[in-house]
């Protein structure tokens, strides 16, 4: 009995081995294949925009035309959308340069363009490190106080200069008016290239043997009454590059007119609202030229620090017609009538 109870569990424990080993081994589920994750393609790279500041002294013809052959050189050289220009005018205000230049600073804009000296030296006094391009400024070493002026102000500064040959333009007065024995030269005394424009004029006409006196006014409050003191005491009146005598052009014509006194103009705007003569530039090229410079800086073609202060080459001698006619002149043909 008890070899067949043993005889039987040993049968048991066979057939459950059997059934283990014929079990099948599940294998474990493969994982569901993902989708390659596709990159995304690289955006376009925004176009450049850059900001430009705009500081201009006065409304008057010369600066204006300065102004537009700015804008007008960089939107033809970027695009009209690549540009924002910020264009702040002061209204003669010395004081309210200094607020727009701060202004520009402050913005952090990409470069400021001052137009005429004052709006020259309150960029420079407002950023030593935003590129500043002056334009409409006749001595940037006067301007800035460089003693020894190399034709580089260095540093964050250059610009396009306005100084016509000052000692042609007094030479023009002998020309026209060979018989006048005094000049006086009105010009204001707050524009530091207005006093070295009249230093060098006169020197140039004492050496000829003309007494000249100097008349200056300190705003355009006082110009009227300056120029009546300077018309009772010249046969010739000169006037430079000043950027209040142009603004105030009309108001000086209406004075020298009546008196009889001619005048000869540092550049045209002047000469057009009350001079007979001019040896002038042209501001709307000047302008280009500086906008052309602007390009330059902007693109990172040219470093600010070492572009050297550029002239305009090839001064021009113009008339004013209705006054020629009124003084009884007979311009030389070399002078072209101001349209």
């Amino acid at each position: 009995m008890k070899k067949l109870l043993s005889l039987l569990l040993a049968l048991s424990l066979v057939v459950a081995l059997c059934a283990c080993g014929g079990a099948k081994k599940e294998e474990p589920a493969p994982a569901p294949t993902e989708a390659p994750v596709e990159e995304a393609a690289p955006a376009e790279a925004e176009a450049k925009t850059w900001t430009v500041g705009i500081c201009q002294l006065v409304q008057h013809e010369a600066l204006d035309a300065a102004t537009k052959g700015f804008r007008d050189a960089i939107v033809e050289a970027l695009g009209e959308d690549a540009v924002v220009f910020d264009e702040q005018n002061a209204s003669g205000d010395i004081p309210t340069c200094a607020t727009i230049c701060n202004g520009f600073a402050a913005a952090n804009v990409d470069l400021i363009m001052a137009n005429a000296t004052p709006a020259l030296q309150a960029a420079v006094a407002a950023t030593e490190t935003i590129p500043v391009l002056g334009t409409s400024v006749t001595e940037y070493g006067v301007a800035l106080g460089i003693e020894n002026f190399d034709g580089v102000p260095g540093g964050n500064v250059s610009g396009t200069s306005d100084l016509a040959p000052l000692v042609q333009q007094a030479e023009m007065i002998l020309e026209l008016f060979p018989e006048a024995k005094t000049v006086g030269i009105l010009y204001c005394s707050a524009e530091a290239n207005s006093v070295y424009q009249v230093k060098v004029v006169t020197d140039a006409l004492e050496a000829k043997g003309i007494t000249v006196n100097a008349y200056s006014f300190a705003d355009s409050n006082d110009v009227a009454a300056v120029t009546q003191s300077a018309c009772a005491d010249s046969d010739v009146i000169y006037i430079p590059t000043d950027n209040t005598a142009a603004a105030c052009a009309e108001a000086i014509g209406n004075v020298v007119e009546p008196a009889n006194v001619p005048v000869i103009a540092g550049e045209e705007g002047i000469c057009r609202g009350c001079g007979v003569a001019t040896l002038t530039i042209n501001y709307y090229d000047l302008g280009r030229t500086t906008g052309e410079m602007a390009v330059k800086i902007l693109t990172g073609e040219a470093d600010i620090s070492t572009m050297p202060i550029e002239y305009f080459p090839n001064p021009v001698k113009k008339y004013n017609p209705a006054m020629a006619e009124h003084f009884g002149l007979t311009m030389p043909e070399d002078y072209e009538a101001l349209q």
